[in-house]
């Protein structure tokens, strides 16, 4: 039989366990994997924790996003076959050898992008698609400021900010990070340890503030992220490294200068099988144009996924990190 990590009761690293699960055959519109490469994202750490609720309850396995190759096709499912090579995001429980995914919810690689790639990109590829398209358009001549730029997330929007034309200012820890995030089209890298974030970019902005704060910190960068907007500017709150933000009133947004916020998750954004295939053709283009180059970081054996969320928590680690079956 296969083997997955499965986490049985909320907590810290130690709770994940390799063992082996029993798969079965395919049911409708499903998909059987047989996985080689999963991606790791902030996200697995939430559901970890108990922060965000498995649907399923305990025991579950963690795990957003995988590329792999379709071993079986369930009744139904049309435009997929055995032996062709997917990833797909957004399905709960990729921490595994081999599992059983939605169809609609897979894409098919093209032939010039490796599954470890596809892995370490694909989720928090779609994501900035969505940040940068959709949830506030970036185009040529926007200024906007990445918290923790240096990040899986972090590098991809760097470089994809960048080739839209938009003046990247990006949050880092370390001096290491700031060399990765201005190695990746960061126009302006600000040491949070060194300086205060919000005096640096009312500098770099003359005292205007950017036009828009994509924040996945939380509760370290608030209320600080408001103070580097314009007015009419936009907060984008869509994660929570540091814990959740604070709740705060309607007014605030007011007196700071009419400010906009939201909290985005891509759970809505690319519910429909269209938005999923702009996203992902969106993200391949860049790839092949190379706009966009992915930095695995780090890759840890599947079996020691633990390890690889002690990186992560710890903020050790830089670019994307991938899980190997």
């Amino acid at each position: 039989m296969p083997k997955a990590i499965r986490v049985e009761q909320y907590g810290g690293p130690e709770t994940m366990k390799w063992t082996e699960v029993d798969l079965g055959k395919p049911g409708a519109n499903q998909l059987r994997l047989r996985q080689t490469a999963v991606g790791v994202n902030f996200i697995d750490i939430y559901f970890r924790t108990g922060m965000y609720k498995a649907p399923e309850g305990l025991p579950f396995t963690p795990g957003s996003e995988a590329a792999g190759v379709i071993e079986e096709v369930g009744e139904g499912v049309t435009g997929f076959a055995v032996g062709e090579r997917v990833v797909y995001q957004g399905v709960l429980g990729s921490y595994a050898e081999a599992r059983l995914v939605p169809a609609e919810r897979c894409v098919k690689l093209p032939e010039d992008i490796d599954d470890k790639t596809a892995a370490a990109v694909f989720l928090k590829g779609v994501t900035v698609h969505s940040l940068l398209f959709r949830t506030f358009p970036v185009t040529k001549g926007t200024t906007l400021l990445w918290h923790a730029a240096s990040g899986g997330v972090g590098v991809i929007a760097c470089q994809w900010a960048t080739a839209l034309g938009a003046t990247v200012i990006g949050t880092v820890g370390s001096a290491e990070k700031a060399a990765l995030a201005k190695k990746n089209g960061a126009a302006h890298v600000i040491n949070y340890r060194e300086e205060k974030f919000v005096d640096r970019v009312k500098e770099i902005t003359g005292g205007k503030g950017v036009d828009v704060v994509y924040d996945s910190v939380g509760k370290d960068t608030f209320p600080g992220s408001l103070d580097c907007l314009r007015p009419l500017g936009m907060w984008v709150s869509f994660g929570a490294a540091s814990g959740p933000p604070p709740e705060f009133t309607a007014s605030m947004l007011q007196q700071k200068g009419s400010l906009f916020a939201t909290r985005p998750t891509i759970v809505h954004y690319l519910s429909k099988r269209p938005d999923l295939e702009t996203a992902a053709h969106g993200l391949f283009d860049v790839l092949r144009a190379k706009k966009v180059a992915v930095e695995i970081g780090q890759e840890f054996a599947l079996s020691a996924a633990a390890d690889a969320h002690k990186a992560l928590e710890s903020r050790k680690t830089t670019g994307s990190t991938v899980l190997l079956p």
